[in-house]
């Protein structure tokens, strides 16, 4: 379970190091629910916007907090998750994913990101 959660999660992270918006939203059910900072969308285009939209430089440092197998199918991660930026200080927030075995392989159903 945490060796899907951290294979998913290393390249969503590669993706946005690299500033590459459509290999972030490959990563994502077609139908995927997305809530950054900004109003939620549904499904990659969703995605590939939300992260076009993020400043070149930006990089997230994940920490994942808790797993849980909710189903053979089914995975929720939840984690801390540390964006550096190259002109502005470190944004910490709270991330929430849902993981779901596809025909695709396993892809994030839903992601919720939360600041505390």
């Amino acid at each position: 379970m945490n060796d899907i959660l951290t294979d998913i999660l290393n390249q969503w992270k590669s993706g946005i190091d690299d500033h590459d918006p459509q290999r972030v939203a490959a990563l994502f059910t077609k139908d995927a629910i997305f809530q950054g900072l900004q109003p939620y969308g549904v499904g990659r285009d969703a995605v590939a916007e939300y992260y076009d939209g993020q400043p070149l430089g930006l990089s997230p440092q994940y920490q994942l907090l808790e797993t849980r197998d909710l189903a053979d199918d089914l995975i929720l991660g939840y984690l801390t998750v540390d964006f550096t930026f190259t002109d502005r200080p470190t944004l910490t927030v709270n991330l929430s994913v849902l993981l779901r075995r596809t025909e695709e392989g396993w892809l994030i159903a839903h992601y919720q990101v939360s600041r505390l």
